[in-house]
């Protein structure tokens, strides 16, 4: 009898793993605005990935899984067992490991950019962000260095943020949540709910907004932001656009400037989860705060951001793409200059989380799914 049910377990698992493998290449059509979009499934199996970037020479890509695992995937779709020298993070809740990118000197000094939920000494956590050097062969992170830490640490779970832009300058721009504390994004002598700016090597420029001000930390750029979870610059103008998630409605875009205070939690378009108000809004526009560039009064969910300046697929140059998770959807964005004059939604027949969206070196939008078997798939115009 026991024989017969481990054949019959070793049997089922033949057959799913037959199954996920068959489903590797498949290609789903949705309709669109545009035309017939197609999501051809790159790679499955990955746990709850977080955010991807891509090797330069068309040597694949990098994705985090938010339990803590770096991975190597293959231009065929090869996922790689864990790469070696990760940081050890704090991953419960919304915390662990999170974005990916490659230092803009990437091919000479093979720098690797993290940023990760880090337990403090009282049981909570904040955000942090390392670098270290990877491996010709792809296996393992050498030399890695904590460059930045999030204090104080506050989080119980919640809002770590938290995305990694460099501009063109080379300066390195990190999106951060308020670890669920609203107040703290209006205070500057802490790092919850602000874009910080800082060198590849941590050090803080001398002409941040608020250097050498007393009570102030000296990396902020800006401040009043609640759990951004998306950051891009615009490829047109050099501009950091970042995102975040609003409470009960509320999800907004903000164009980053210098110093400004984009007004989290005293203006929001949302309310609490309860319904009631929020405590410290004092009305969706208040003075002396930045009002969103583009606002959605019902919450997409939304994480991840990219501006297609591609030329693959002409009919999506000057559109940015949003992923939803509260939604399901990828979400296309029609841009005038800065202006968002239409918005479409794209893929919601995937019925999946979407966590990130980068356009490729090939030209394709690649798309992560937030799930416990979470995929990669490749996006395209028919």
């Amino acid at each position: 009898m026991l024989k017969k049910t481990l054949l019959a377990t070793c049997l089922a698992a033949s057959l799913l793993s037959l199954t996920a493998h068959a489903q590797v290449g498949q290609e789903q059509t949705f309709k669109s605005e545009l035309g017939p979009v197609t999501a051809t499934t790159v790679a499955q199996g990955l746990d709850h990935p977080w955010a991807l970037a891509f090797l330069p020479g068309r040597q694949g890509m990098l994705i985090t899984e938010l339990a803590g695992n770096l991975r190597w995937v293959s231009p065929e779709g090869k996922v790689s067992a864990p790469i070696s020298g990760v940081p050890q993070v704090w991953a419960k809740g919304q915390g662990g490991l999170l974005d990916v990118v490659l230092s803009p000197d990437f091919a000479n000094d093979r720098m690797v950019y993290l940023s990760f939920a880090e337990a403090g000494k009282d049981g909570k956590a904040g955000t942090a962000v390392g670098r270290g050097r990877l491996s010709d062969d792809l296996s393992k992170l050498t030399d890695f260095k904590v460059i930045f830490r999030q204090e104080p640490k506050l989080s119980t779970g919640n809002h770590f943020g938290s995305r990694l832009v460099f501009d063109r300058d080379g300066y390195l721009f990190i999106a951060l949540g308020e670890n669920n504390q609203r107040s703290t994004a209006q205070d500057l002598d802490k790092l919850q709910g602000k874009v910080v700016r800082i060198y590849p090597d941590g050090r803080i420029p001398d002409d941040n907004p608020f250097v050498g001000q007393q009570g102030a930390r000296p990396e902020i750029w800006s401040y009043g932001h609640r759990n951004q979870q998306g950051a891009a610059l615009n490829p047109w103008t050099g501009t950091l656009w970042t995102h975040e998630h609003g409470p009960k409605g509320g999800d907004e875009i903000n164009l980053i400037e210098r110093g400004k205070n984009y007004g989290w939690p005293i203006a929001t378009h949302g309310i609490d989860y309860s319904s009631k108000p929020i405590p410290e809004a004092k009305g969706k526009i208040v003075e002396g705060t930045v009002a969103p560039h583009h606002v959605w009064e019902k919450s997409p969910g939304i994480s991840g951001m990219t501006f297609y300046d591609g030329e693959r697929f002409k009919p999506w140059q000057h559109n940015m793409f949003i992923g939803a998770l509260a939604d399901k959807d990828l979400i296309r964005l029609q841009l005038d200059g800065d202006k968002v004059v239409h918005e479409e939604r794209l893929l919601g027949g995937l019925k999946a989380r979407i966590r990130d969206v980068r356009q490729g070196p090939d030209g394709y939008l690649y798309v992560l799914t937030d799930e416990a078997d979470g995929g990669l798939y490749r996006v395209g115009l028919q």
